[in-house]
Order: C-alpha cells, then sequence, then structure tokens
C-alpha cells in the first residue's frame, strides 16, 4: 500500500509538477493554501507526511503546522523555503518540523528526505507500540503468590509507583528484585520515559564511573569520542542501580551529589548536567552493616532508602511455590515446545520440601530443566535434577552429614552419567555453577 504525501503551494504549476512526479511511489493530495490543507488533512486519514511552502497567504506553513499539531495528527511536516526565509525555516523545525529543502527543490533529495521521514515515522510508531507492549505487560503482571508477605509487597508497589521517590529494593540473590523494578517504573509517573540498568558489581571503578556519568572526548587513554552516561541517557524517566551494595565510594561520592541536586558532570568534563532521573536500586547485602563497617555511605543509604522493599527469599514465602511452579510450567512448556500438563505429586513434594537457597532464579532452572527432560505429559520425579531428588531422601530418611556427602556424591555422578560426561549439562541440571561442580569432583576425589 502506497504512503499519501499532501502538497501544499500557493504556486499551481509547483503543486501539479511534484504531485505528478511523486505519484508514481505515493497518493499525492494537493492543496493552495493552509485552510485548504487542513481540510483536505481532516478528511483523509491515511495522509502520512505533509510537502507545504513556508511563505503562504492567509495561513502559512508555521500556522499550518500548529494546527496539525494541535489535532495530535501524527503527520510528519518538511517545507520548502526560498534562501529568503530559512531562518523561518530553521524556527519551524525547532517548533517539530521534520526538515526544510530550499527552492528550487533538488528531486533526488526530495525522494530522500520523504521516504527518510516515514520511515522515522515508523520507526517512532512501532517504538511507542512496543513501550506500550512493555507497559501491559508490567502492568498486568502480578508479583507472583498469595501469601501475606507478597501481598504487603504488592500493595506498597502501588502506592510507590504513584510518585517518583527513591526505592532501595532489599533481599537475596534470586528473589525477583529487578522485577519489582520493572513492575513499579512501567506504573509509574514516568513509564513512557526510558528505563536503563546498570549492575554496579559487573565493571571495574574506573569504567563504572565513565558507564554512570560519561565521559567527554580525551579524559582518559581511549577516550575519542564524547559519551554520554547512563543518568542522561535515563533522562525523563529511570535508572535501575543494581547491586548498589558494590559502589566504590568515590562514586558513592558522586551518586549522593546527584540525590541531592540532580547534577554532575562528565568524567574529564566541567559543564554541570542537570537530568531529571528516578533511582531505583537494588542490593541482596545489608547495607546497615555496610555503613557500620564505614564500607558504605551513611548519608547516601539514608537518601536512597527513602522507600524500601524488601523482597522475601523463597524458603519464607513456600506457601507460594504451587503458584510459581505452575506459572513456570507454562512459559517453558511454550519455550521449549512441549505438551505438558502438570506436575504429579510426589515431584510436586520435593519441590516444596526443598529450601531453595538461590530462591526462584533456582526454582526457574529447576522446572525449565524437569520440562526438557521430561518424556510424557506431566512432570515426575524421573524428571527432576538428581541432586535435588537425593537431597530429599537425605532431609527424610534423617541421614547424617556423612551420609549426606555420600548423597551429594553419587548425584553428581549420576548427572555425569545422564549426560555423557558433558560437565556444564550436568552441573546446570544439578543446579549448580560448573567452578563448584569441579571444586565438587576434586573434593570427592572423582576424575575431572
Amino acid at each position: 500500500m502506497k504512503s499519501s504525501v499532501l502538497i501544499v503551494d500557493d504556486d499551481k504549476t509547483i503543486r501539479q509538477e511534484l504531485a505528478e512526479y511523486l505519484s508514481n511511489d505515493y497518493v499525492a493530495y494537493t492543496a493552495s493554501n493552509g485552510y485548504e490543507a487542513v481540510r483536505t488533512i481532516n478528511e483523509n486519514s491515511d495522509i502520512e507526511v505533509v510537502l507545504s511552502d513556508l511563505k503562504m497567504p492567509e495561513m502559512d506553513g508555521i500556522g499550518l503546522l500548529k494546527k496539525i499539531q494541535d489535532n495530535n495528527r501524527d503527520i510528519v511536516t518538511i517545507f520548502m523555503t526560498g534562501y529568503s526565509t530559512i531562518e523561518s525555516a530553521v524556527e519551524a523545525m525547532r517548533r517539530g518540523a521534520y526538515d526544510y529543502l530550499t527552492k528550487p527543490l533538488d528531486l533526488d533529495k526530495l525522494e530522500i528526505t520523504i521516504k527518510n521521514a516515514i520511515d522515522n515515522k515508523k520507526l517512532r510508531a512501532e517504538n511507542i507500540m512496543l513501550k506500550e507492549r512493555i507497559r501491559e505487560k508490567y502492568d498486568s503482571v502480578e508479583i507472583i503468590g498469595s501469601s501475606k508477605k507478597i501481598k504487603e509487597i504488592m500493595e506498597l508497589i502501588k502506592r510507590v509507583s504513584a510518585t517518583k521517590a527513591t526505592v532501595l529494593i532489599l533481599g537475596e540473590s534470586g528473589t525477583g528484585k529487578e522485577l519489582v523494578a520493572n513492575v513499579i517504573h512501567y506504573n509509574s509517573l514516568v513509564a513512557n520515559g526510558p528505563f536503563i540498568k546498570v549492575n554496579c558489581s559487573a565493571l571495574a571503578e574506573g569504567v563504572l564511573e565513565s558507564e554512570l556519568f560519561g565521559h567527554e572526548k580525551g579524559a582518559f587513554t581511549g577516550a575519542i569520542f564524547m559519551k554520554k552516561g547512563r543518568f542522561e541517557l535515563a533522562d525523563g524517566g529511570t535508572l535501575f542501580l543494581d547491586e548498589i551494595g558494590d559502589l566504590p565510594p568515590s562514586i558513592q561520592v558522586k551518586l549522593l551529589r546527584f540525590l541531592q541536586e540532580s547534577e554532575f558532570e562528565r568524567v574529564g568534563g566541567t559543564k554541570t548536567i542537570k537530568v531529571d532521573v528516578r533511582i531505583i536500586s537494588a542490593t541482596n547485602k545489608n547495607l546497615e552493616q555496610l555503613v557500620a563497617e564505614n564500607k558504605f555511605r551513611d548519608d547516601l543509604f539514608y537518601r536512597l532508602k527513602v522507600i524500601s522493599i524488601e523482597v522475601p527469599p523463597l524458603r519464607e514465602r513456600q506457601e507460594d511455590i504451587p503458584l510459581l511452579v505452575d506459572y513456570l510450567l507454562k512459559i517453558f512448556t511454550e519455550t521449549h515446545h512441549k505438551q505438558i500438563n502438570g506436575i504429579d505429586p510426589d515431584a510436586m513434594k520435593i519441590i516444596k520440601s526443598y529450601n531453595w537457597p538461590g530462591n526462584i532464579r533456582e526454582l526457574k532452572n529447576c522446572i525449565e530443566s524437569a520440562v526438557v527432560m521430561t518424556i510424557g505429559d506431566r512432570i515426575t520425579v524421573e524428571s527432576m535434577t538428581p541432586y535435588l531428588t537425593l537431597k530429599h531422601l537425605a532431609r527424610v530418611s534423617g541421614k547424617s552429614p556423612e551420609n549426606l556427602s555420600e548423597l551429594e556424591k553419587n548425584a553428581i555422578l549420576a548427572a555425569l552419567v545422564k549426560y555423557h560426561g558433558n560437565k556444564a549439562d550436568a552441573a546446570s541440571a544439578l543446579g549448580i555453577g560448573l567452578t563448584t561442580l569441579y571444586r565438587k569432583l576434586e573434593k570427592y576425589g572423582a576424575e575431572v
């Protein structure tokens, strides 16, 4: 389907020639002045681009642009202008026009400009649609669970989301702190703004400072361009600082200043930059203890925890486990194209009895592994990772630590046999890291 262009010019010859030239690739409408253009736009909802003369009697191009904007029409406006009115064209772009072309028109440049304008419009529309989908996802999502603690968290999230207050999310690894941050942002006053995430423990101090605050050209070896930091990229939205407890002291000072003044300087720069950014941070560390040990600034701690949300570990919300398992089953059966209708009671008993030190992240890995390994249409005990099953057997049989070590060793060896010696697959199935697997093999004197 052809895109539609409206050509507006009080010169009949220009209108007709442009309409004829563009008609091979576009549906071309014409109007002799701003008022006629407005009527044409109102009568034809398919118009995507207005190509208008800037200087016209009665209603000029600026007036037409204002009418289009007042009617909230998503139409790209390109102006044609003589050299004597270039200043007005620049003013039109400041007001929201896409571009301007000088007369006499370069037809090749005209075609490129119109094509780029339409592509830009489509990208904007796709971006808005994507943001809406993301917002709908987190607007409708409930952090899975019906326990008292989860209900309290959901209520707190609802109240916090309606504000721009700084939020500190606390909890063990794998409890879902990032999900809480997502839900807060996409239900907030800045939900349509950017949502930028930074893991403070993943980057070295010098790199982290540049990532957060940006740097000027020549600030250090390798800084061959000016670079905007995450604070600038998050302007008008939310910055999520994960693992905030690992923030180096030098950057703690700069973050404190930002929380107080909403301003900073890029690395190697002197220009003060002000942005409007909401800060949400998270950590699995005890910040109060770090403050007592002089490893974390107390003034920064209090600035970060205007509102604090503590996400409970899975062992403190075991009544939520069946709901989480059902939710994860739906996700992974669809992901891996499996037809699985549920989970056997014995398998669920094992899942519910386990302590889940890795919390929801560990449960997620376990359910995905079970889905992949299941042959029939239900998750069974045989589908579960050997490590989880043997842990359960040790617990219910009351075996001693020595026996438990033997069970652990047998579970590891069974997994290696099951996965034909592939240690990465065996570690994944056991719910442990590859490094941990090697360490345990060495501990038990097994061949590595």
